[in-house]
């Protein structure tokens, strides 16, 4: 036997559960058929010679590494230059405790070594970036064609090959090379194709397609092609760019193939990797230089939401050609405009300032793929590669005792 009130409670409660779970049902169905017919936006299709790869639930150039790492083992994941995230070292925030001093070896043999501006081949030998001032070499052609799917939206691009490469390893005499590229100019989409070995005519045949472009925005973009060289044990080498206006081309009637030289890289269009706030102090009784790297802002968006860059920044310090110290800062999370205020101290006799370089390089840490991307970089003193960069450096050295504090523009890792 059961009371009125019982029996009350337990149909109550019977007929809450089963509305409850009626109704969760129904979202979920509705909600994976509107998935199946609506494409979202900014999703590109990476065909690889025949196999279709679709890369809709990672963002932007971390996808790639992955496939470039599954095809090419672990030198494709040197060239993505991944290492594990450490805890910062000796960088306090703010006003706190004074921080950690670095001594700078400074009777080592430094002739040898590597500098910012330069990278090592796996030979051993030291090849400058196609980028440098003064280099008259042919940097060969790039073939790709440009098409457009009216009924999906898309525009899709394949690259197809590059023809008469220059030698970026002097002890192999070949190159490894690859390309990114990039639709301007909200950047919106970063693709890379796979690394092919010691090649100077390579063959890529791969296919991108972007979707959610509207066939009216084409005039207003431009695709940018970065031609690279793998460098296993460094950096990798920039050979040259191409930019192709769309407004010049008609993909309406059919499939349009184009062939562009491939020039020398224009460093002043990197103005747009956002900026830095460094703070330099020269105390020259102690011989420490203090430096703080105090904030970033408008930091470019490293997938397509724009909501998951996770930056820090590693303080590289050079004498010479050789680094001698390397310092990280703290991650900060799920921001483009992030506040460090982190101090790294470093001593340094007054004699050897004038052979000083202080490389910032700014980086969004993957925490789930343990992937690093280069955002933007910065150097101060003596390879210091802009005006204000060399002027923000000769007024440190000037006012002694003084916390010189400016913004940077940053240009491409």
């Amino acid at each position: 036997d059961v009371s009125p009130v019982v029996a009350g409670l337990i149909g109550a409660t019977v007929l809450v559960v089963s509305v409850s779970v009626t109704v969760f049902v129904w979202t979920c169905c509705h909600q994976q058929a509107e998935k199946k017919h609506k494409t979202p936006p900014y999703k590109f299709i990476h065909m690889l010679k025949g196999i279709s790869i679709y890369p809709e639930t990672l963002s932007n150039k971390k996808k790639i590494k992955r496939l470039r790492r599954d095809k090419g083992g672990g030198a494709a994941e040197a060239a993505g230059g991944k290492v594990p995230l450490e805890a910062a070292e000796c960088g306090l925030a703010g006003p706190g405790p004074a921080p950690g001093i670095e001594q700078l070896p400074i009777a080592a043999d430094y002739g040898d070594e590597l500098s910012p501006d330069q990278s090592l081949t796996p030979g051993g030998s030291k090849t400058s970036s196609a980028s440098s001032p003064g280099e008259e070499v042919m940097l060969g052609d790039l073939t790709f064609s440009v098409d457009y799917n009216f009924p999906k939206k898309a525009l899709v691009v394949t690259i197809q090959e590059a023809h008469g490469l220059p030698v970026m390893d002097e002890h192999t005499q070949s190159s490894d090379p690859y390309i990114k590229m990039t639709i301007l100019p909200d950047k919106r989409h970063r693709v890379k194709t796979r690394v092919l070995r010691k090649t100077l005519e390579p063959v890529f045949d791969e296919t991108f397609t972007f979707y959610g472009i509207p066939y009216s925005q084409l005039q207003d973009l431009v695709l940018h092609f970065l031609v690279l060289s793998f460098d296993r044990f460094s950096r990798d080498d920039v050979i040259g760019e191409v930019m192709v206006p769309l407004a010049g081309v008609d993909p309406s009637t059919g499939k349009v193939q184009l062939t562009r030289e491939i020039l020398k890289r224009n460093i002043q269009k990197c103005i747009s990797r956002g900026e830095l706030q460094v703070s330099l102090s020269y105390q020259p009784v102690a011989q420490r230089m203090t430096v703080v790297v105090l904030k970033a802002r408008h930091l470019p968006k490293m997938d397509i939401t724009g909501l998951s860059a996770d930056p820090y920044v590693k303080v590289n310090v050079y004498y010479g050609r050789k680094r001698i110290a390397k310092k990280k800062t703290h991650v900060k999370k799920c921001t483009l405009n992030p506040v460090f205020n982190e101090s790294f101290i470093y001593d340094i006799p007054v004699d050897l300032l004038p052979d000083i370089s202080i490389e910032f390089l700014v980086i969004d840490f993957d925490r789930t793929t343990k992937n690093e991307v280069g955002v933007g970089r910065l150097i101060l003193g003596a390879h210091s590669g802009s005006a204000a960069g060399a002027e923000h450096w000769r007024e440190v050295c000037d006012s002694p005792r003084k916390a010189v504090a400016k913004w940077h523009s940053l240009s491409e890792y």
